[in-house]
């Protein structure tokens, strides 16, 4: 006998090109009892295969009125009531941030307002700055560079009046 289309089917079934038909050709070509010594090894992959096809579970005809039951059940619509203040929240959050980065634009521009100018006039050179600084709350009463610069002047007035 010549077993010309079935090697061309086991050609195809390993390529995955076969189609269910053809598969069940497959089944039953090694479910007969003689089978050529060069094909016996697929033997057990088709008889298996087609041991398991009978035997596979299907799903009932009370299973798909089941799931189509439950699917065509409408859902029921819950309405909410949304407040004003629900509805406004977006735009108390915005108004907060935009707050919040005015609040710290102007305390990030207060250290500069409070700064002497440069602009050289000697007059403001030795005025003292109010406003937040901590050396103002400092306990030392006499500050020592400032007490040393001032002996130092006077002590170059006094070796210039000689």
């Amino acid at each position: 006998m010549d077993y010309k289309y079935i090697k061309q089917l086991l050609e195809r079934y390993w390529k995955c090109e076969t189609s269910l038909e053809e598969e069940e050709i497959l089944r039953t070509f090694f479910s007969q009892k003689d089978i050529p010594s060069d094909m016996l090894e697929y033997r057990d992959l088709f008889v298996f295969a087609q041991q398991e096809h009978k035997n596979d579970d299907c799903l009932g005809d009370d299973f798909d009125e089941k799931i189509l039951a439950v699917i065509e059940e409408p859902a029921p619509v819950k309405a909410r009531t949304i407040t004003m203040a629900q509805r406004l929240m977006p735009l108390f959050k915005a108004a907060a941030v935009v707050a919040i980065i005015l609040t710290l634009g102007n305390a990030m521009q207060v250290p500069f307002n409070s700064a002497p100018t440069a602009s050289g006039n000697v007059s403001e050179y030795g005025k003292t700055q109010h406003g937040a600084s901590v050396a103002m709350g400092d306990s030392a009463v006499i500050d020592t560079l400032h007490h040393s610069s001032i002996e130092a002047s006077e002590a170059t007035s006094t070796a210039i009046l000689k």
